[in-house]
């Protein structure tokens, strides 16, 4: 019988779907007539072509930008011909015996419209919007303003609603079902994580190889506005700030800082979190690796008996491209940890992710994640599906 429920899975997963979502999207591929492959291995996986060009405001530094604005007859106005939409539909099929140890068939869990793109020179725009994420509205999360070459230097301004964790590993383009951990966590009832908030984030790269981030948050995620129609209900602002340096072209080294407070019924919890990271890569192999410490002083928000609770943890990726750039498959090895003295957040898991691409922007999946510690008891989640973009 187990059998016969893993030939079942295996054969109808394959015509399920699901995604993540990335910074660079199929209009782009429209608007230049290039291939997905120009930026990504495999999409959404940017390569360091597809990060400079997003980076650059969704402009290809090399090749002359399209005339994709109407001639109003006033110069001071940027105007699209079209607006850059893409659309993506995700759902699946899975099983995970820790729950009634069936499979669930979801979709569509999430169906999301994007767009982004270059509004005027040095200034560009990227959003996307859920329409349904496990049958409720979720609305936006990614959207945001971007500023580039200010000064005629390089840096950047942009302002929206972005994920902290950006300048770090970007979620959204990661190869795996499986989650970075780390940065979703939340501790006691303090809202602030490393994932989406409201605020602006400053870049600005120097020749030696070093890229500085300051991002300054509302430290509330994405919480709708309150009574008085504001978004942060107390005075208080997060700060990150951020240094990445290249050591050799294969290897990149980087560490931040974030410190925050937060007030809830006139009570303070103040936190800070530090990290490394660091990436290698080979033409065949990349490696990826994240460490991070958080410390809250009153989480919970106490009037008397303050608990200081500590959480460390991070992630360490491995993936293979047999091929390289021109891989039609590719293998990815993850595994997260997260330690804390709240112990519904210690979580432990390893899984393998394969992938192949039928075309450019439609890829096979097989995934398997087993969980050796989380507030269940220990479990495997089985993922197989295609992930699609147009």
């Amino acid at each position: 019988m187990k059998r016969a429920a893993g030939v079942l899975f295996l054969t109808l997963g394959l015509i399920f779907i699901f995604s993540s979502e990335a910074w660079s999207i199929p209009a782009f591929a429209r608007k230049y007539s290039i291939s997905c492959k120009v930026c990504h291995n495999p999409f959404p996986k940017l390569k360091p072509y597809g990060d400079e060009f997003a980076s650059n405001g969704y402009v290809i530094k090399d090749k002359e930008t399209p005339r994709y604005n109407i001639d109003t007859g006033d110069n001071t106005l940027s105007l699209l011909r079209e607006l850059p939409i893409a659309i993506r539909f995700d759902g699946y099929l899975s099983f995970d015996n820790a729950h009634n140890k069936r499979f669930d068939f979801s979709a569509p869990y999430i169906i999301k419209l994007m767009s982004g793109g270059e509004i005027s020179k040095h200034i560009s725009y990227y959003l996307y919007f859920i329409f349904t994420e496990g049958g409720e509205i979720a609305g936006l999360e990614d959207a945001f303003l971007m500023f580039t070459n200010l000064f005629k230097t390089d840096l950047g301004f942009f302002v929206g609603q972005f994920q902290v964790a950006d300048p770090l590993f970007k979620r959204e383009l990661r190869l795996t079902y499986e989650d970075y951990r780390i940065y979703g966590v939340k501790v006691g009832q303090a809202r602030a994580d490393l994932t989406y908030d409201r605020g602006v984030m400053l870049t600005y790269g120097l020749p030696t190889g070093t890229d500085l981030t300051l991002e300054i948050v509302n430290g509330m995620g994405l919480d709708p506005v309150d009574d008085f129609g504001t978004f942060d209900n107390d005075k208080y602002k997060n700060f990150m700030l951020r240094i990445s340096q290249d050591f050799l072209p294969e290897f990149r080294a980087g560490a931040f800082g974030y410190v925050g407070k937060e007030r809830q019924d006139n009570i303070n919890d103040s936190l800070w979190m530090a990290g490394g990271d660091l990436t290698w890569t080979r033409p065949k192999f990349q490696f990826n690796a994240q460490y991070l410490y958080r410390e809250d002083k009153n989480p919970y928000f106490l009037i008397a008996g303050a608990e200081k609770i500590q959480t460390q943890g991070g992630f360490a990726e491995l993936l293979y491209f047999p091929r390289g750039d021109d891989s039609r498959w590719y293998l990815v090895a993850l595994g997260n940890w997260v330690d804390s003295d709240q112990p519904d957040l210690k979580y432990t898991s390893a899984g393998l992710h394969y992938g192949y691409l039928l075309r450019r922007n439609v890829r096979a999946t097989v995934e398997a994640t087993y969980v050796f510690k989380s507030d269940l008891p220990k479990h495997l989640r089985l993922g197989l599906g295609l992930i699609t973009g147009f």
